[in-house]
């Protein structure tokens, strides 16, 4: 049986007292979703800076009334430290997710971007070590790399950040670092790599590439690509970051403490090859985009090409990635198609 299955199994019969910080987001509400379907009790911490009410909502439709009722939503702010030192209360395990994700965001307001990534970051290692949670596990970036040439990415070895996001993301991990030598305080960090899937908001400026184009796609609309489409990035699908969270917070491998790891496929796909591949997804639902995109400039702060080696997360976690970004593509695109035209 694969670990993570095992993990889950385990967690069935004994449930733990999870929170999970940015709750309302993207991410955090599919930890939700799934720790809630484990029967496990979660405390969220959201501000809806960037997460949404109606997220909350379609988690509440996917598990039982008795799971739901295994929830306490806490309307709260990382930056408060008061909120930060609630939220942890008889916590076991921390799932840090809350930021103010995007490259563009961070450059056009480097200071808010500080604000939540750091100072909120810090807020929540000091709320989560005197409150002596069992493990704290936070959401780190593949933006570390920055302008390192190197393919595939290997944790140990990472370049000049591009984009004060980059630089944010970094602290972090240092940060972590730190009070892993100072106080003792254990943590692991997961360096995402373009993670996509259901309740990804395609909606502002700061848009993931993927429900962007779909939403362009369904409507009919132009699909923009920054650069001339050979950019390529490792695409996650939500599933597998789940899975890396679950069990990077569990883990009973004194190796794999206070250690970073890429949360990714380990493959790498181009921005044309993703336009493609969204495309034949879509004629699949019944609908049918015959445009060609336009081609616009390189966009500051990216890399051109993005790959993790995931051999480590393989090795001292257990993790194995269930989907490729194709699978994934096809088993989100119902939702995709439903929800961001």
């Amino acid at each position: 049986m694969p670990k993570y299955q095992q993990i889950k199994e385990q967690l069935k019969l004994h449930p733990r007292k999870w929170l999970i910080t940015g709750v309302a987001g993207f991410i955090g509400s599919n930890l939700l979703e799934t720790l809630l379907q484990l029967n496990q009790t979660v405390i969220g911490l959201d501000n809806f800076a960037t997460g949404h009410q109606h997220n909350l909502n379609d988690v509440k439709n996917c598990v039982t009334a008795e799971q739901w009722q295994r929830f306490t939503f806490i309307k709260g702010d990382i930056c408060n430290q008061s909120d930060c030192q609630q939220a942890v209360k008889g916590v076991h395990y921390v799932l840090h997710q809350a930021a103010l994700g995007s490259v563009p965001r961070s450059i056009e307001d480097p200071i808010a971007t500080n604000k939540a990534n750091i100072d909120g970051f810090l807020n929540m290692l000091v709320a989560a070590k005197n409150a002596q949670v069992k493990s704290f596990t936070y959401a780190a970036s593949s933006s570390t790399y920055g302008d390192h040439p190197a393919l595939p990415k290997v944790e140990d070895q990472i370049g000049k950040p591009l984009s004060p996001y980059a630089v944010t993301k970094y602290v972090n991990e240092l940060y972590a670092d730190v009070f892993a030598r100072s106080y003792g305080f254990n943590s692991i960090g997961l360096r995402y790599f373009n993670v996509f899937g259901k309740r990804q908001d395609p909606n502002g400026a700061y848009a993931a590439v993927i429900p962007k184009w779909i939403a362009s796609m369904v409507n009919n609309d132009t699909v923009n690509i920054n650069g001339d489409g050979t950019t390529s990035r490792d695409f996650c699908y939500i599933d597998n970051t789940v899975q890396a969270n679950i069990l990077a917070a569990t883990s009973q491998n004194p190796d794999a403490l206070n250690q970073v790891y890429n949360v990714a496929v380990g493959d790498r796909t181009s921005l044309k090859q993703l336009f493609n591949a969204l495309q034949t997804a879509l004629a699949e639902q019944g609908v049918n985009y015959t445009k060609q995109p336009v081609y616009g400039e390189f966009r500051a702060g990216d890399v051109l090409h993005s790959q993790a080696a995931i051999n480590k997360a393989e090795n001292l976690l257990g993790y194995k990635p269930t989907q490729t970004v194709v699978e994934g593509i096809n088993i989100a695109m119902e939702w995709y198609r439903q929800n961001v035209g």
